[in-house]
């Protein structure tokens, strides 16, 4: 009986060692090593940056920013390796994702086709109207997303509530469809309880085929305010009767705020839901030539 004790003892021990060694490998501490790559793929956007103040200052600015919070990470990152602390591999990995989104961006967004080109030259009637920075259109989400299961470079579409005009002349028809992409998301979790992610809208469908477009979320809306919106028309009249209501907490979607650069949280400690028809309210970043 004594030596099956021991037997029974030992093979618990056995057990307990293959358990605990199994958790050390399934938690893949960080090494120096990656953080290294971390090092090298801000280097990498760095580089893209200077290019990018040339062509465009304003995007440029944009990543310099967000750039400076990710490079505070990976020196942290750096600092607790150095000194034997552990850096938990989702960590990593969603700074390395984010990194890569910001590469992404730092190329300028390019979409994913090129402009449908014709045979037919540019005749000297051919009018060009240009939609100004700072213009706001409402869109319909035509994908549901929610940073719980949201994945970063995840592709979705909307489309345009109204017709946007410009003088007398629909440039955008309602139902224009425009494509975006998720640039960053964090679902809700035990320590970051409240889920967040960033939209950014790069291409939109006009009549003479896809074009780029640089625009972000302000403002999310209740899919019920679409209907209000087509029934009230266009232009300065949209703007002040929905400014009221806005003005006032009325129409905005419940439980998510909307930050800079297109970051939506959620503001009850949950992932931020956008179930199919939200409204997101989009400001026009670069100005759009529509020929």
């Amino acid at each position: 009986m004594r030596r099956m004790r021991l037997t029974v003892m030992a093979l618990m021990a056995l057990m307990a060692l293959i358990l605990t060694t199994g958790t050390v490998w399934g938690q893949a501490t960080v090494t120096a090593a990656d953080v290294e790559r971390l090092d090298a793929a801000t280097a990498a956007i760095e580089k893209q940056m200077a290019v990018l103040k040339t062509s465009d200052p304003t995007l440029a600015a944009d990543v310099e920013k967000s750039l400076t919070g990710l490079k505070e990470e990976v020196v942290f990152m750096r600092v607790m390796v150095r000194r034997g602390g552990n850096v938990s591999r989702a960590d990593y990995n969603g700074v390395r994702d984010r990194l890569e989104t910001l590469r992404v961006k730092s190329l300028g967004q390019r979409v994913s086709a090129q402009p449908i080109l014709t045979d037919d030259p540019i005749t000297p009637a051919a009018r060009v109207w240009t939609v100004p920075v700072g213009t706001e259109i409402d869109v319909r989400l035509q994908t549901a997303l929610n940073s719980g299961i949201a994945k970063v470079e995840q592709r979705f579409e909307a489309t345009s509530l109204v017709d946007l005009k410009i003088g007398n002349d629909v440039v955008l028809p309602a139902g224009t469809v425009v494509r975006g992409f998720v640039g960053s998301v964090r679902p809700a979790g035990r320590v970051e309880r409240r889920g967040s992610m960033t939209l950014a809208f790069d291409e939109i469908l006009l009549r003479q085929g896809p074009a780029r477009l640089r625009a972000s979320v302000t403002q999310a809306l209740d899919g019920k305010m679409g209907d209000d919106i087509s029934r009230i028309g266009t232009g300065a009249v949209v703007g002040a009767i929905l400014g009221g209501l806005l003005g006032g907490g009325k129409g905005l979607l419940v439980g998510v705020l909307v930050g800079g650069g297109g970051t939506i949280a959620a503001t009850d400690g949950t992932d931020v839901d956008l179930p199919l028809g939200t409204i997101l309210r989009v400001r026009i970043d670069s100005p759009l030539e529509i020929r």
